[in-house]
Parts: structure tokens; C-alpha cells; sequence
């Protein structure tokens, strides 16, 4: 994307402004942008909606940044509060503070330090999350880490290696308040190894079920281990 000679796009204070071309957009007030941008830095500081599609390389939401449409971006960085009404397209996503998906997401890299909401299927090659979230279909990765700090929720999970580890709240006053539980119909992948975990099917070679996992149905290829304090209704080597 050949964006050098293009202009800037600068909202400060209460503004509006169409769409289009540019090098860098910048959202500094509460500001509205009426249809698609294409730039090579979209930064929202503001409150800031753009009514369209966003395509550009590097994308950071610090305030409380709307999207209508997709987003396509190598690298995203959610500090705020941002929501895609549509699907994120993305080489690199972190998130700090809170983003919300709502179509599917498609990346090369996630890392969640916050919360993270996505009404779709949610795919990378790693996935990372010290968070709460919820992925309302299919979490697909090579590399799942999963440290539960909270209640983590996805209709499936999938991958080559998928680690869950119980995360303690910092603040030990509230632990008893917070379900720190990872919820999923089924798991699948080539090495498991799960905490704190209530799933209906568990499905893979190496799998370790550790404490405080409720487990309907465990089948494996290669090895089984199950923690006394582990919950598991039916196992069987296939």
C-alpha cells in the first residue's frame, strides 16, 4: 500500500468527514467518518466511528473507536474500547483494553491481556490470551495458551497444542466473587493439557486433565493422564 504522497486526515474536537484516501487518520475529539478509509495508520484517540470498511497497516484504538464495516489491517492494538460490527482481517492483534467482533476473525497472532468478544469463528496460528473472553464459534489455532483469569467461553477449540492454566486473581478479596472457568463443547488437538475446564468432549493423542476439570467424555490415541481432582465421566483409548 503506496500511501507516502497521500494527505492526513486529522478530526479534533466534535467533526465529521468522508472517507477515502489517505496516509494517516487521526481521531482525536468525537468524530465521524461517513464512508471507507484507506490509509497506512488509522489511530483513534477520541470517540470515533468510521460508517464503512477500514483498510490499512497499522490500526490503535486508545479511546473508544467503532468500525461499522470490516477491518483489514496487519496490526491492530486495542488499548480502548473498540468494536467491528463486521470481521477483522489481522497479521497481529493484541488487546489490552476491550475489543468486541462481530462477524469472525482471522489472524496470524491474538494476544489477550483484556477482554475479548467475538460472535464468530475466531483463527490463528497463535493464540494467547491472560483474559476473559468469549467466541461464539470455533477458536482455531496451532498454539492455544490459555491462562483463565476469568470466565472464558468457545463453542469448539482446536489446534495442535491447546494449554489451559487457572490464572489466581490479583486480588485475592474477589476470588471467590469471579468463575475463573474455561467453558467449550469440545476440544481437539494433538497435545492437551487443561485446568479449570468444563467441556462435553475431549478429543485428542496426549491429553492431561488437571484439577478442577469436568469432562463428559475423554477419547485419546497415545496417552491419558487425569488428575484426582479432575472430573471425567467416560474415557476411552481409540
Amino acid at each position: 500500500m503506496d500511501t507516502k504522497k497521500r494527505g492526513d486526515l486529522n478530526i479534533n474536537g466534535f467533526g465529521s468527514a468522508n472517507g477515502g484516501e489517505f496516509h494517516h487518520v487521526t481521531i482525536n475529539g468525537k468524530g465521524t467518518v461517513n464512508s471507507d478509509i484507506e490509509c497506512a495508520v488509522f489511530e483513534c484517540n477520541g470517540s470515533g466511528t468510521v460508517n464503512g470498511n477500514v483498510m490499512t497497516n497499522k490500526a490503535k484504538v486508545n479511546g473508544n473507536g467503532k468500525i461499522t464495516g470490516n477491518l483489514e489491517c496487519k496490526e491492530l492494538t486495542v488499548d480502548g474500547t473498540a468494536k467491528i460490527e463486521h470481521n477483522l482481517y489481522v497479521d497481529h492483534f493484541k488487546v489490552a483494553g476491550k475489543a468486541t467482533i462481530g462477524g469472525r476473525v482471522k489472524a496470524e497472532e491474538i494476544k489477550i491481556k483484556g477482554r475479548l468478544t467475538v460472535e464468530g469463528d475466531c483463527e490463528a496460528e497463535t493464540f494467547k490470551a491472560e483474559s476473559i473472553f468469549k467466541i461464539g464459534g470455533l477458536l482455531n489455532a496451532d498454539h492455544v495458551d490459555i491462562k483463565i483469569f476469568g470466565e472464558c467461553k468457545a463453542k469448539e477449540i482446536g489446534g495442535q497444542t491447546i494449554l489451559v492454566t487457572h490464572k489466581a486473581p490479583l486480588m485475592g478479596l474477589f476470588k471467590t466473587f469471579m468463575q475463573t472457568q474455561l467453558e467449550t463443547e469440545c476440544i481437539e488437538g494433538d497435545k492437551i493439557e487443561l485446568e479449570n475446564t468444563k467441556a462435553a468432549v475431549v478429543r485428542g493423542n496426549h491429553i492431561t486433565i488437571g484439577a478442577k476439570c469436568e469432562i463428559g467424555l475423554v477419547e485419546y490415541t497415545g496417552e491419558l493422564t487425569v488428575d484426582k481432582k479432575a472430573i471425567v465421566k467416560e474415557s476411552r483409548k481409540v
